[in-house]
């Protein structure tokens, strides 16, 4: 099985504005790394001062035990690839802003230009570890595979990378990854034109392909890929049988990690805020999509957490929805959506008005002959989705969370 190439022909280095060579349409680098380095002063680290926590909501759940809270950004770029921040302040920016749990993702190579080297990637390593304060503060190296055709995705958890060299289509992305602990996750699913193959699925993988972006930047995903493809990407890639959670995360490329308000991030409810609970909470995909610092989002369906398996062929569902953001949104008036698989765009088949802060219960009958999968998105009737899909479609209002799927299995 091929490793990162890490030889002395792929050992670079970086100036201070990597970021400034992207351009092009998908993010394509188009010109040589520049001279310089990396490295940069020692500052504190992430542990040397405690985060300072938003206001919020709080980190309990009314409708499951067991678990917590913790809000996360696992997808962030520095000067090892096209950001323009230096890594070594990347983490104590994150824990500053009020995340719990972070990861640096830099690019591996994308076509002939370098990403990640050998020598970066053993730094990221040595900064995560450094920032890492088992159950308060989840500090997580991964990498971000990149093709400038099929798309990007990020692998976590594992203690190598690996670039196009080593990996050049998906079925030789998903042989690596099948030979390793570790777990990944489709990146900005519409924005490269291959689509990962239109997810085409690999069996052997399913349990590692652990999430979706819904919210990346400022963007919502949902409706990408329904007017050109005639699918958007959410029902293309669970209808090709992927059993992926919905995460939400800023790809951040600049210097103030964490601290950008509007953009995408997740919450993950964890049995405790430590590398091995992060993972487990991920394999279990009991996490949400988010664009708003401080939201709780949790969920059940017939008492089943988000992320869960209903054994379900057909009949009612009762839902039961924790949603707050604090003293700031209280009595928000919200929306439930229950979004079934559609032909081109998901289908709403239920449409629940709620407030922040507040405990919605419902219940929707459920055929798995209709799709095998429901989630709820949570949005904002007052304000229009700027990136609208079909006329009239109940969602094309402003998206404010999306839970993981459930899944039904007679």
């Amino acid at each position: 099985m091929s490793e990162p190439h890490a030889d002395a022909a792929h050992t670079h280095s970086h100036g201070p504005s990597r970021r400034s060579l992207l351009a092009g349409a998908g993010g394509l680098l188009i010109a040589a790394s520049m001279p310089g380095t990396a490295q940069a002063a020692s500052t504190r680290t992430a542990a040397d001062t405690p985060a300072t926590n938003r206001a919020g909501a709080s980190r309990s759940s009314l409708v499951t035990q067991g678990t917590r809270l913790v809000h996360a950004d696992l997808h962030n770029h520095t000067l090892m690839s096209d950001g323009d921040g230096d890594p070594a302040l990347a983490f104590a920016s994150m824990r500053d802003a009020g995340l719990d749990v972070a990861a640096l993702t830099d690019h591996t190579t994308l076509l002939a230009i370098n990403g990640l080297s050998k020598g970066e990637w053993d730094r990221t390593r040595q900064l995560a570890d450094a920032a890492n304060d088992p159950g308060n503060y989840t500090a997580i190296r991964g990498f971000e595979w990149s093709h400038p055709l099929l798309g990007h995705a990020n692998v976590w958890f594992t203690d190598q990378f690996v670039d196009l060299g080593g990996a050049s289509s998906m079925g030789s992305l998903y042989n690596w990854i099948g030979g390793r602990d570790a777990v990944a996750g489709f990146n900005h699913p519409g924005r490269e034109i291959g689509r990962f193959n239109d997810f085409s699925y690999s069996a052997a993988v399913r349990d590692k392909m652990v999430s979706v972006e819904m919210f990346n930047r400022g963007d919502d995903y949902l409706f990408d890929g329904w007017s050109d493809r005639k699918s958007s990407h959410l029902n293309a890639v669970l209808n090709a049988g992927w059993r992926t959670g919905i995460t939400g995360v800023s790809d951040h490329h600049g210097t103030e990690w964490g601290k950008v308000e509007g953009v995408g991030r997740a919450g993950l409810w964890v049995t405790e805020n430590t590398r091995a609970g992060v993972l487990e909470a991920m394999r279990a995909r009991r996490f949400f999509a988010t664009r708003y610092s401080g939201l709780r989002l949790d969920a059940t369906a017939n008492g089943v957490q988000m992320g869960g398996v209903l054994s379900l062929a057909s009949g009612d569902v009762r839902f039961a929805v924790d949603l707050d953001r604090g003293p700031d949104w209280a009595g928000k008036p919200l929306n439930i959506q229950v979004l079934r698989p559609g032909s081109s765009a998901p289908t709403v088949v239920d449409v629940v008005p709620t407030t922040s802060g507040s405990l919605a219960e419902f219940t929707v009958p459920l055929n798995v002959a209709d799709g095998n999968w429901v989630v709820l998105r949570i949005s904002d009737p007052s304000q229009p989705n700027p990136q609208p899909g079909p006329s009239g479609h109940a969602c094309n209002d402003l998206g404010v969370a999306y839970s993981s799927p459930w899944w039904l299995q007679p």
